[in-house]
């Protein structure tokens, strides 16, 4: 077999990458690939999470089959994904159920499933909220106490009431007094009929509108609980802060105080200088206007090297004709470009 150092080292290299590749991506996406994972997704739809959270187990018939991943809210429902692991997706029928059920007394929920009917429940559709269940609903609390109050015979009740005062009329003292009470009780609350039920009936207004700005107040909820974390996490910076400021303050005060002698002559005397620059702002103002000018004319004549160039026009005397045909200065003063002989340039 021929050795690897044999071999094209480019496409040695290139396989290996690859394999690398390869391995990562099954050790970070293995519980997504079927052939190496048998684990499978699913979701629900419930009225309320009644408690059920990630990390809650899911069983089918008192056995753990997996647990619960995730519960969010999904527009006016409560979402649940979880999911399966050991047990075969087609038990997992199109008429499943599931309901949050109470394991402990401490208050810890599952997620319980009961498989039904025929055909494979598709695991990318949620079970509906027609399909499941919650320990108990608040919703429905408040409408039935409002319907069971609605029915009491409050007249009846305090007739009642005063049958029994009667019958113990010769019992001792103490029992007619609690009689008495109670008599009264039964009376306030016949009297307060009208007023009981408007309460009970604006109570579930509330809990309706409550219903209705569930996400709204969860936005709430949630912002607060984001303001109220940054502000534990940033308590040691600011208290840190707010110690540095006290010190410096306090380094501050001493200074001045033990300068006091050498920084009032010092502030006396550029409370003067700023006196004189007031006084001569606008020749302040024209030195500046005129700076640009001249730094520009300086940059031009040194920006070509370590030295200056300039040229001076009529340096040398006007043209000369001495009359024997030989002219002095004959190119005269050129006002862009110096003659050879008259351009004058200093040194470095």
């Amino acid at each position: 077999m021929k050795p690897l150092k044999e071999r094209n080292q480019a496409l040695v290299g290139l396989v290996s990458l690859t394999l690398v590749a390869l391995a990562i991506v099954t050790a970070y996406r293995f519980d997504d690939i079927p052939l190496l994972n048998d684990r499978t997704t699913y979701s629900a739809h419930f009225a309320e999470s009644a408690g059920l959270a990630a990390g809650n187990e899911v069983q089918v018939a008192g056995v753990k089959v997996g647990e619960v991943d995730e519960v969010v809210l999904d527009g006016t429902h409560v979402r649940a994904t979880f999911s399966l692991e050991g047990i075969d997706s087609s038990r997992i029928g199109t008429e499943t159920t599931a309901s949050i059920e109470i394991k402990t007394l401490l208050g810890e929920k599952y997620l319980a499933l009961r498989p039904k009917g025929g055909g494979t429940h598709d695991p990318g559709d949620a079970i509906p909220v027609a399909r499941t269940e919650t320990p108990f609903e608040l919703q429905d609390a408040f409408d039935q106490l409002s319907g069971t109050v609605g029915e009491i015979d409050t007249d009846q009740l305090a007739r009642s009431f005063d049958v029994v005062s009667e019958t113990f009329a010769d019992t001792p003292q103490s029992m007619k007094d609690a009689l008495t009470g109670l008599s009264a009780l039964s009376q306030t609350v016949s009297s307060r009929d009208e007023e009981l039920s408007r309460l009970l009936s604006n109570t579930r207004e509330i809990t309706g509108t409550l219903n209705s700005r569930n996400r709204q107040l969860r936005t709430v909820i949630e912002d607060g609980n984001l303001l109220l974390t940054e502000l534990q996490n940033r308590r040691q910076a600011i208290n840190r802060l707010l110690r540095g400021t006290t010190s410096v303050a306090g380094q501050l005060s001493a200074v001045v105080s033990e300068n006091r002698k050498q920084l009032r002559p010092a502030l006396r005397e550029l409370g003067k200088v700023t006196d004189v620059l007031q006084r001569n702002q606008d020749n302040l103002d024209r030195g500046l206007e005129l700076l640009a000018p001249f730094t520009r004319l300086g940059t031009n004549v040194t920006g070509n090297g370590r030295w200056f160039e300039g040229y001076i026009c009529g340096l040398l005397p006007p043209t000369i004709n001495t009359g024997t045909g030989y002219e002095y200065n004959s190119e005269g003063c050129v006002s862009d470009v110096a003659a050879p002989d008259q351009g004058v340039g200093g040194g470095r």
